[in-house]
């Protein structure tokens, strides 16, 4: 495997039913800004159809340190703490790397 490729990470959310539209916005304003950065090749959030209170940002960076960059970041800091009461258990995340289309084909 490409040591230098694409890492790809789904961050599975679960938020408090009452939180759903703050949440919702909260991250909405973090992938705004984490699309900025030259280390993050996409970034979407996305709401689970017959459950609304389930979330997943799924976060394509161009390189293995971007994660560590991002999480450096002004706007991530400001969301993790913004969010931090909204969730119903700490979130999780699943790493992937590219099979097709392959980044930079």
């Amino acid at each position: 495997m490409n040591e230098d490729a694409m890492l790809i990470v789904h961050v599975h959310v679960q938020v408090k039913p009452e939180y759903v539209d703050a949440f919702r916005q909260a991250a909405i304003e973090n992938a705004q800004a984490s699309v900025q950065e030259p280390g993050v090749a996409q970034f979407d959030v996305v709401q689970q159809v017959d459950d609304p209170t389930h979330f997943v940002l799924i976060e394509a960076y161009r390189t293995p340190e971007a994660p560590a960059r991002h999480k450096d970041t002004a706007h991530y800091a400001k969301w993790r703490d913004a969010v931090a009461e909204m969730m119903t258990a700490p979130r999780t995340s699943v790493k992937f790397h590219p099979v097709f289309p392959q980044a930079g084909a």
